[in-house]
Order: C-alpha cells, then sequence, then structure tokens
C-alpha cells in the first residue's frame, strides 16, 4: 500500500486544485468588488446589465441580447431588471411593431451611477490584480480564455 502525498489527501486530482483555486480567487475577489457596488445598492450582476446599455446608449437593448452578453448567467433577468427599473436606472420599452419584445435602455441616474462606480471600480481592480506584471495579467487572460473556451457558447458574445 502506498502512502499519499499531502496534497493527494486535499485533492482528488490536479483539475480539482486548480478549480478550488480558481473558486478561492474569485471569492477573495469579488469581497473587494462587493465593497464597491454594496454601499451602492447594486450587485456586480446589475452592474454589468448597467454596463451593457451605457455601450449601446442611446439605443436600447433586448432583454434577450442582454441576458445572452451577461458575464455570469442570471437564472432570473427579470428580476433583475426589476429592480433596476424600480432604482430608476434602467427604463423598459415595448416596441408597437412586437409587443412581445422588451427594449431596455439606462437612464440618465444610471449613467451617473456608472460615471461615481468607475473610478472606485479602477481602483478596486488594482488592488485585485494590481500586484501582477502586465504579462503575467496576459498570461492569466489566455489560460483563463483556453481553460472555458469548450464551455462557451459558439456565438459567444463577450471575449
Amino acid at each position: 500500500m502506498g502512502t499519499k502525498t499531502h496534497k493527494s489527501l486535499e485533492f482528488g486530482s490536479l483539475e480539482q486544485e486548480v478549480y478550488l483555486n480558481l473558486w478561492r480567487t474569485y471569492d477573495r475577489l469579488r469581497a473587494l468588488e462587493e465593497a464597491v457596488f454594496g454601499p451602492r445598492g447594486i450587485t456586480s450582476q446589475q452592474y454589468n446589465v448597467l454596463r451593457l446599455l451605457a455601450a449601446t446608449h442611446p439605443d436600447p437593448m433586448p432583454t434577450l441580447s442582454i441576458a445572452n452578453r451577461m458575464i455570469s448567467k442570471s437564472p432570473d433577468i427579470t428580476r433583475m431588471l426589476d429592480k433596476l427599473e424600480a432604482g430608476g436606472l434602467i427604463l423598459r420599452t415595448r416596441p408597437v411593431e412586437n409587443r412581445r419584445t422588451v427594449l431596455i435602455s439606462i437612464t440618465s441616474g444610471g449613467i451617473d451611477l456608472l460615471t461615481e462606480i468607475a473610478g472606485p471600480l479602477q481602483q478596486c481592480h488594482e488592488r485585485q490584480l494590481g500586484h501582477l506584471s502586465k504579462q503575467e495579467l496576459n498570461q492569466l487572460t489566455s489560460l483563463l480564455r483556453t481553460a472555458r473556451k469548450p464551455h462557451e457558447q459558439e456565438k459567444k458574445l463577450w471575449s
């Protein structure tokens, strides 16, 4: 009977060790981000919606397009949009020619919130990853893209 190393007791495989390291890293980085979003009454997913809408402003975006472009999939995008609308950050409209489609626009309040968040969020990203060199950041980006590539949709709209 062979002896097990310390690492083999902690992790079932190298893949599991990498996955758990990704999860732990996400948890630590997310905590810093929540310090930016929480006091402003939004989540990172709601910020992502506002960011997507600002990119197409003044043109609205269909709800389905927003859902497809989200970084992290939301099981209930309708509820998330309800909260953003209640906060005066987005506006929903239905085109006369197709009442089944819901178009979402960012409001001036949403633009103002993104402007308010921009500086603190950049400082947050610097705290999260500023200790890495540009070469390390590029390498990490490449590795992460490679790791998720087989699990992305074919026509992925987010890079």
